[in-house]
């Protein structure tokens, strides 16, 4: 959500620029600009819409400084218009400023300022920055001092990025928004993701909240908000820059579909031992999940679907376990002791709400550990310990590869604290641990056969669609429903199966497909409810392994899966209901890696 970049060195700031900001559209935005310094003054150029109309306004008269910041908005306080585009400037126009996150005591700020005789152009938290500065400058202090003066008044979260007319450092500070510094032979980058400058350089700076940083052509300084220095390490980004482009794709989306094979490589790799039955974490000692009795998942979105089916599967275990939504958590956490482990579910790892819980439950001394995608994340610094899922960067806002590898990489985990907490290793792991071995290689077998397109094509123009499943079939019919929703338009509901008949199946005529999830465990309850929504007239479309042909012969559709654990098939089932979504949305046209009022990461809440 919103997104900074930021450029210092080498001979063209707009294009730098410009570069970071196309490669940080995934994350959603309405309006776009930039703030370069050139012989001519402080450049600010900003629009309301997409980037072309920012390379428009551009236009062949370029500022040609060597030192810039820019800015993809997404609307929170004040509609999308070229006014409330950032870069914001103060009232002598010689500093602006991005930001990233939520002002709270913007109004308090704002009121005080304009009593002082400040002007605002905007009605964004943003604007009071730049006139703090302004202020603080105009008192005779240095502009860091200034810059640290202003950021210390702030209550709230952000990532802040700022230039001053005639200097040739970025000012830069983060407090709960994501910010990093990447660091290329004489030139640095600022960014609240790493895609905006990995093709520049693989050197990476992981800001942490309360950093204050200087960036200049000769380096940088990072201290706190009290100017003491501090030491961050600098980490190498292990993925190419490719992974971050389409490769011949149509769609992002698409393209990570298509990667799901190879990311389950990478969440699996050297963490299961088939022919021993054995889980391999070596993120976690023996016996270190021994004191465990109580697992509470905290999530949101599809991570929430991931966190869900984990759930299921070590309830199955025996372990009392649940799934809590993030955001629901963080105002009222359930119950805690010594013995409960707090696991935070969060793709970017910079997640507002799953933040949040993770905070209220470490201040009720619970123990908590991170499920993510992303090295040196904000999660990874709030949480006791952390487990990457390794599924390389995802671009496209419906999260398709990341979900598969999330329920993996805690199935792993979740049969890790099931041995640990009841010291045994159960009979039954080896065939769960040889289905994950497969799942790659079926994957693949899905991508390769699917029809998903065929039936998306014989469904397109219904009125809703709906999504039945049990069990953690449960969670899978639920992001079905949401990656169909959000990339469609479309209406579609999860549920399940259990709850069709108490109030869901009013709902149900000729023009709502149902689609039904099988796994090969308790399926005989929900094929009676798609047999029952039929008899409705309801076009009934199941996902089950091809062997049950017979089973499901009924159905006017069947999107086989190849033979798996039944708590593997789930995570095939999922991908055909990737693809059933991706071609209905694409057969009605819509911006699919952009979905309307989506962006990837919700920083804020």
């Amino acid at each position: 959500m919103c997104g900074i970049t930021a450029c210092v060195g080498g001979d063209d700031a707009v294009g730098g620029l410009l570069t970071g900001l196309g490669n940080l559209e995934y994350r959603g935005y309405d309006s776009a600009g930039i703030a370069v310094p050139d012989d001519r003054g402080l450049n600010v150029v900003k629009r309301e819409g997409r980037l072309d109309r920012l390379r428009e306004a551009l236009g062949t008269d370029r500022p040609t400084g060597t030192i810039g910041i820019g800015h993809t908005r997404w609307s929170t306080h004040g509609p999308p218009t070229d006014a409330n585009a950032h870069p914001h400037q103060d009232c002598t126009g010689h500093v602006a400023v991005v930001h990233n996150g939520i002002i709270d005591n913007y109004e308090t700020l704002r009121r005080d300022l304009e009593g002082r005789g400040h002007r605002f152009e905007s009605e964004t938290d943003t604007e009071v920055v730049p006139h703090l500065i302004e202020e603080e400058l105009t008192a005779g202090k240095s502009t860091e001092a200034a810059f640290r003066a202003a950021v210390q008044q702030l209550s709230g979260s952000y990532a802040i990025a700022c230039l001053v007319d005639g200097e040739d450092e970025v000012y830069a500070a983060r407090q709960g928004s994501p910010l990093v510094l990447g660091e290329a032979d004489g030139r640095y980058f600022l960014a609240s993701d790493v895609p905006a400058f990995r093709e520049f350089t693989d050197r990476v700076v992981y800001l942490e909240d309360g950093d204050i940083v200087v960036v200049g052509e000769e380096g940088y300084d990072i201290t706190d908000l009290s100017g003491v220095p501090l030491a961050r390490d600098v980490d190498t980004v292990d993925w190419e820059p490719e992974a971050a482009g389409k490769s011949g794709y149509p769609h992002f989306m698409l393209k990570e579909i298509h990667e799901q094979p190879e990311s389950l490589r990478q969440t699996i790799h050297g963490r299961i031992e088939t022919l021993a039955g054995k889980v391999s974490l070596e993120e976690f000692d023996a016996g270190a999940f021994e004191d465990v009795e109580r697992v509470q998942f905290v999530s949101m979105g599809t991570s929430h679907h991931a966190s869900m089916y984990a759930a299921a599967q070590l309830t199955a275990r025996g372990m009392t376990a649940n799934a809590y939504m993030a955001g629901e958590y963080a105002d009222c956490p359930a119950p805690i002791d010594e013995h409960t482990l707090v696991v935070a579910v969060t793709q970017s790892g910079e997640t507002a709400d799953t933040m949040n819980a993770v905070r209220r439950a470490r201040d009720a001394g619970a123990r908590t550990l991170a499920v993510t995608n992303v090295v040196g994340s904000s999660v990874t610094r709030e949480c006791d310990e952390s487990l990457f899922i390794r599924a390389g960067p995802e671009i496209g806002v419906a999260a398709t590869k990341t979900f598969s590898s999330q329920v993996v990489a805690l199935t792993l985990l979740g049969e890790r604290i099931a041995e640990d907490s009841t010291g045994v290793q159960r009979a039954a792991v080896r065939s769960l641990l040889e289905g994950l071995a497969d799942l790659p290689g079926d994957v693949q077998q899905v991508l390769d056969e699917s029809n998903a397109e065929g039936i998306a094509d014989a469904l397109y123009g219904c009125d809703s669609y709906f999504f039945l499943g049990r069990g953690p079939a449960h969670s899978v019919a639920l992001e079905g429903a949401l990656k169909f929703k959000e990339i469609s338009y479309e209406h579609a509901e999860g549920f399940a199966a259990s709850e069709l008949k108490h109030g869901p199946l009013a709902l149900v005529t000729e023009n709502t497909p149902v689609f039904g999830v099988i796994t090969g465990e308790d399926d005989l309850k929900v094929i009676s409810n798609l047999k029952e929504v039929q008899a409705r007239g309801a076009p009934v479309i199941v996902v089950a392994p091809a062997s049950f042909e017979s089973e499901v012969e009924f159905a006017d559709y069947h999107l086989p899966i190849p033979e798996s654990h039944p708590e593997v098939a789930g995570i095939l089932a999922n991908v055909q209901l990737q693809l059933v979504s991706y071609h209905a949305a694409d057969q009605l046209g819509r911006p699919i890696d952009k979905p309307r009022n989506l962006a990837k990461s919700v920083t804020v809440e």
